[in-house]
């Protein structure tokens, strides 16, 4: 009989061996299914409009704790931010936690959330209903050290294309209309507007495409802006800052613009005091010790969760201080010993401060009493 760290260690070393780009994490799915299978419960395929999404639950307790397990990789680099990490974690910490649940008063959930990197599962679950009923959220990621709380910003997406007029670039250049004008215009108005931005606004892109052939005045360009903010209503701001320098290009190009955002925002992460108080505490009961917290930067889909539930998502040290996240030095990490070891401690540490918010009396009234969507679930019987 296979022991539940084996089913463990097995699971994220499946996934990070095959990595999947968001929103087609079939067979990473399929894997969390049949890990939990293997402790003799039953999980559910396919949540929502998420057929990559999954769900578990185990006992009946009044305050529902959920894990969130990611497994989405990068291009190219595979599982570069090592959400194998996560998803091996959060799956061991359920596997600890089911045998107990009922004793503890809880109902332990564990949720596949798919897309982090591309399309903000998170989101799409929170709004179609599976977060329901959450009195706290907690997953780990790893990262090169052991920091016990991340501070993401806000973020957004805006998709923007121009559209001009093709023309001989030699014999009759001036019966074009150069998008590619424009979209040099924008990003030279994005670079002078950088030295008016407020702290912790940010703006980065790529261009996706700008004409086909030197000779040929461009009558396409189109390309992606990420915008972050320390919060949403700064975020809005510099949204506009983006929007304004696009369609000052278009302006002065003589072309038209298409402007189009994302589906949704990343909100600013939020995580609960007395939730990291109690996951710091575990750390050095498995020999870890709590690094010096990283500054604002980069965005999660478990913004919009802490926004709503209480939350914790502190990074997991892998033991090389120095590495950084979305290379593949980190996705080597993530899938060697330093993983294993990751895994199993992250595990146990998710557990433990579940076990600290199912026992520590006054934390659990707090719970009970702050998620709001805990009422609604109440309600509805």
């Amino acid at each position: 009989m296979t022991s539940a760290q084996d089913t463990v260690l097995g699971l994220h070393r499946t996934i990070h061996a095959h990595p999947e780009l968001g929103l087609e994490e079939h067979a990473a799915a399929r894997a969390l299914v049949a890990a939990v299978a293997e402790l003799g419960f039953d999980a559910e395929l396919g949540l929502g409009s998420l057929p990559t999404a999954v769900r578990a639950e185990a006992g009946s307790g009044e305050l529902v704790i959920t894990l969130c397990a990611e497994y989405d990789a990068l291009p190219e680099i595979g599982h570069g931010c090592g959400h194998n990490v996560i998803a091996g974690a959060a799956f061991g910490a359920f596997a600890a936690l089911a045998p107990l649940a009922d004793e503890l008063g809880v109902t332990v959930r564990l949720l596949g959330t798919p897309a982090e990197e591309n399309a903000g599962g998170k989101v799409t679950m929170l709004n179609e209903g599976a977060f329901d009923g959450t009195h706290a959220a907690l997953m780990v990621h790893p990262a090169g050290e052991d920091v016990p709380w991340m501070d993401p910003l806000a973020s957004g997406i805006l998709m923007v294309e121009f559209t001009g007029r093709e023309a001989h670039a030699s014999a009759m250049p001036w019966m074009g209309a150069n998008a590619l004008d424009a979209m040099t215009i924008m990003l030279t108005a994005i670079g002078l507007a950088r030295q008016q931005l407020e702290p912790y606004q940010q703006i980065h892109g790529v261009i996706d495409h700008a004409g086909s052939a030197p000779n040929v005045i461009p009558g396409s360009a189109s390309g992606r802006w990420m915008v972050r903010a320390a919060d949403k209503d700064s975020l809005q701001r510099v949204v506009d800052v983006v929007r304004r320098c696009a369609e000052a290009g278009a302006l002065a190009a003589a072309v038209t613009v298409s402007i189009t955002e994302g589906p949704f925002r990343y909100e600013n992460l939020t995580p609960d005091a007395e939730l990291t108080a109690a996951y710091i505490e575990n750390l050095a009961r498995v020999g870890r010790t709590a690094a010096a917290p990283w500054p604002k930067a980069g965005s999660t889909d478990m913004g919009n969760i802490s926004q709503r539930f209480p939350s914790i998502h502190p990074m997991l040290g892998l033991g090389e201080p120095g590495v950084v996240i979305h290379t593949p030095a980190l996705a080597a990490l993530a899938g060697s010993a330093a993983g294993d070891a990751a895994v199993l401690d992250g595990a146990i540490l998710l557990a433990a401060t579940a076990i600290d918010a199912a026992l520590t009396p006054q934390l659990r009234a707090r719970l009970l009493s702050d998620s709001p969507l805990a009422t609604e679930a109440t309600q509805k019987g």
